[in-house]
């Protein structure tokens, strides 16, 4: 037997042992894996669409072979509530892209660390000095004075009839805004496209860290990073972590002369370091930095974008939603936080956009430390954990017509997006929920009524509602449209 036909051997017995596997643990049910690749060649450029269909066959609860690593998609609400909320502690650790190896971001990220001591410090210094109540309230006149200037940005190209890069627009909103309550500053001039360069960076950020990297499912080519992914995400972070270290400097600089005023969320976390410097240094603040403006400018201006897009296909949702804020409003008059909680339309206009399009298709991924019983399917150790909510969201067994975009559908169910209600976590939820959601749920909806109060709009060119996968989910094609002054 020559060489060729023994290694054709080994990999049909290799594949004959990992079926008979199947059987003899009771695994999920799923399509059976070719040789070496697996089920790779079943995802395609649109996982989250390719496992939905998947899904349609085997089940809310499959298994695959992604080259070398066994992966578990979850595709039903039912099963995210079993292995997110009543079995959280077991399924909480994550699976770690290769990419995000890259400046040894995966050793002090608070999106990546596992659940244990550094974590839990970290947690609890972004809920106390950047997400709790207290703190929002305090920075609510940062969040007003942005979206002014967002709105002012929209007069601007309305008294010349351009259009607006919507989705541009709203990250150069939130890019300076959470610019301002971490560092007193903007990072971008707030009137201009000047966050081009910055959007691109973060989008290549998110783009690198969702594509298919064969390190991911063949961990043995780890030290080749054959395809250049962990060296692209390395000159990413590099040059986001040197801006922050910039700002870190001057204001150490700042603190030597005038000492510390606690301002802002650096200066809080600068306070930590010095007074209790085993849970906070200052490469710990450079992370968090870093997960913050990847995480949150990224996901609040592309879920805008959606919303807005959406709105325009579906001329008589924008028409009901600029119908409630000049009702409950004024038309033309600005919008304040409060105000949100007067605006049902407009929160269940918000709340179909995240059924339909989730910021993050499959949340972040998670694993298996140990081989796990959920409702009677064994995962094994090690198992990688997919939650695919842009399934979820088209499940036609919880919504009705679920591809057409019908905001009335919330105007009468109590569902909310803080994870306990399982057909709708943008999100997330338990222990990895996202930090930032509550700054999220506060700067989306003002953002999104001040563009409706303040301007009707015209689409520039035909609409385009073609998907670009990621780890975030953005339109593949910019939404750009004219604001038209209320006359």
């Amino acid at each position: 037997m020559d060489f060729q036909n023994i290694i054709v051997a080994v990999v049909f017995a290799w594949t004959l042992v990992q079926a008979l596997c199947v059987v003899s643990k009771k695994l999920p049910p799923g399509p059976f894996p070719w040789p070496v690749i697996g089920n790779l060649h079943l995802l395609g450029n649109q996982p989250h669409k390719s496992l939905a269909r998947l899904a349609g066959k085997y089940g809310p609860v499959m298994n695959l072979k992604l080259g070398m690593i066994n992966t578990v998609v979850i595709s039903s609400s039912n099963m995210a509530k079993q292995a997110l909320q009543k079995q959280d502690l077991t399924f909480s650790t994550r699976s770690c892209p290769d990419v995000v190896r890259a400046c040894n971001h995966n050793q002090v990220s608070v999106v990546w660390l596992p659940v244990a001591s550094k974590w839990t410090a970290l947690r609890k210094a972004m809920n106390s000095n950047i997400f709790s109540g207290v703190k929002l309230d305090n920075n609510q006149h940062l969040r007003v004075r942005k979206i002014q200037e967002l709105i002012i940005y929209c007069q601007n190209k309305s008294q010349v009839g351009e259009a607006v890069d919507i989705g541009r627009a709203a990250f150069r909103t939130t890019l300076n805004l959470l610019s301002n309550t971490i560092f007193s500053k903007d990072l971008t001039d707030p009137f201009s496209d000047s966050a081009k360069e910055f959007k691109e960076l973060v989008w290549n950020i998110m783009e690198e860290a969702g594509k298919p990297n064969l390190v991911d499912y063949f961990p043995f080519l780890e030290k080749f990073d054959p395809q250049g992914s962990r060296r692209r995400m390395k000159g990413h972070f590099t040059k986001v972590l040197e801006l922050f270290e910039d700002l870190i400097d001057e204001r150490l600089e700042e603190r030597k002369v005038m000492g510390s005023k606690n301002v802002d969320v650096l200066d809080s976390l600068l306070n930590i370091t010095q007074e209790r410097p085993e849970e906070i240094d200052r490469k710990y603040i450079l992370h968090v930095c870093l997960d913050m403006f990847a995480a949150g400018t990224d996901t609040s201006s592309n879920t805008l974008e959606w919303i807005m897009a959406e709105l325009l296909n579906n001329p008589n949702a924008m028409a009901k939603a600029q119908a409630e804020l000049a009702d409950v409003i004024g038309k033309g008059k600005p919008i304040q936080e409060a105000d949100v909680t007067r605006l049902p339309y407009l929160q269940c206009v918000i709340k179909e956009t995240f059924r339909m399009h989730p910021p993050v298709p499959f949340l972040i991924p998670r694993k298996v430390e140990q081989e796990v019983n959920l409702c009677g399917h064994t995962i094994p150790k090690d198992s990688q954990i997919l939650v695919n909510l842009w399934a979820i969201g088209r499940d036609s067994s919880i919504w009705k017509n679920s591809l057409i975009f019908n905001p009335e559908r919330f105007w009468n169910l109590e569902i909310n997006v803080k994870g306990q209600d399982f057909e709708l976590i943008p999100f997330g939820a338990g222990r990895r929920i996202c930090p930032g959601f509550p700054m999220a749920m506060r700067m989306v909806p003002v953002m999104l009524g001040s563009l409706l109060n303040s301007f009707q709009w015209k689409l520039e060119d035909e609409l385009d509602m073609e998907e670009k996968f990621g780890i975030t989910l953005a339109k593949a094609h910019p939404l750009r449209a004219i604001p038209i002054p209320f006359k």
